[in-house]
């Protein structure tokens, strides 16, 4: 009996390293070939000069910076909404019908396409709200995208923190508000935002929501305010791999597109890590 325990043990431990493996294999594939065909093109025009010739010279500088800006509008909209909805479902909600419906349609909202939210982002910001086709627009609706998953990664952070932490200040004669904010918010803080910040890694790289809300195929001027169409990083790869009228001859321009695009999105991957071995020094401390 110990014996075939063990060997299910082995061969559970196993098939689990040898899963893992294969994912990261198949990413240090991925990585490998976009690195391999986009490096040549890296430098620093391409980093900070405006396409010019069709597109089929100069940089991304236009596009970088589009993106820059409709992930912290995204951030600036989704962190505080997001963060307060959890705060409420977790601390202050009861346990009742209602309360699991609204936990079931967050989640549910995490599965909507993203063609979805972009069609929701033009009728509310762009036609109700009369925001227009701008970087604003784009960034409230990718705002919305973040928010089952701020929602979904803040509420779990939330439930780990012990409610020996929550009671031992109430029982101290301090408000149910005090006893969150200072038993309970700087240990989950940590969950929270490591959640918020993948979740703005995620929709940086959406196409569709901002397709319809703002991002142009060439602009040969920076925006001059939130109220400006913009260049973004997901719809300049995606014009120069598929619609340009020389795909052939761009092709490396849209490597090198590419590489920078995970590169800011593994830079935002790397501050959540960080930012949360940082947040758990201190608590230590």
């Amino acid at each position: 009996m110990m014996r075939m325990r063990t060997l299910t043990q082995f061969f559970g431990f196993f098939f689990l390293r040898t899963c893992a493996l294969f994912v990261v294999l198949i990413l240090a594939l991925l990585l490998g070939h976009i690195w391999q065909k986009g490096s040549g093109s890296l430098s620093w025009e391409f980093l900070s000069a405006a396409p010019r010739q069709g597109m089929t010279a100069g940089g991304i500088f236009p596009a970088i910076l589009g993106t820059l800006c409709v992930t912290c509008i995204a951030a600036v909209l989704g962190m505080p909404l997001g963060i307060g909805c959890a705060i409420y479902l977790n601390e202050y909600a009861a346990d009742t019908a209602l309360t699991r419906v609204i936990r079931i349609s967050i989640r549910n909202l995490s599965g909507v396409p993203s063609i979805v939210y972009g069609l929701f982002g033009v009728v509310l910001f762009v036609q109700l709200f009369k925001f227009g086709t701008s970087i604003l627009s784009a960034g409230c609706t990718l705002g919305l995208m973040t928010l089952p998953w701020t929602i979904t990664a803040s509420e779990e952070a939330l439930k780990n923190v012990p409610m020996a932490y929550r009671e031992g200040a109430l029982a101290l004669g301090a408000t149910k508000w005090q006893a969150i904010r200072t038993n309970v918010l700087p240990y989950a803080l940590g969950g929270m935002i490591t959640g918020t910040i993948l979740s703005l890694s995620r929709v940086a790289g959406e196409t569709a929501p901002i397709l319809f809300t703002g991002a142009a195929f060439f602009l040969p001027e920076l925006p001059k305010s939130v109220f400006d169409q913009f260049m973004a990083l997901p719809y300049h790869l995606y014009i120069m791999s598929t619609q340009h009228h020389a795909v052939a001859k761009v092709r490396p321009l849209a490597y090198g597109t590419a590489l920078v695009l995970i590169g800011l999105i593994l830079a935002l991957n790397l501050a959540a890590i960080i930012l949360r071995a940082r947040l758990r020094t201190m608590k230590k401390e």
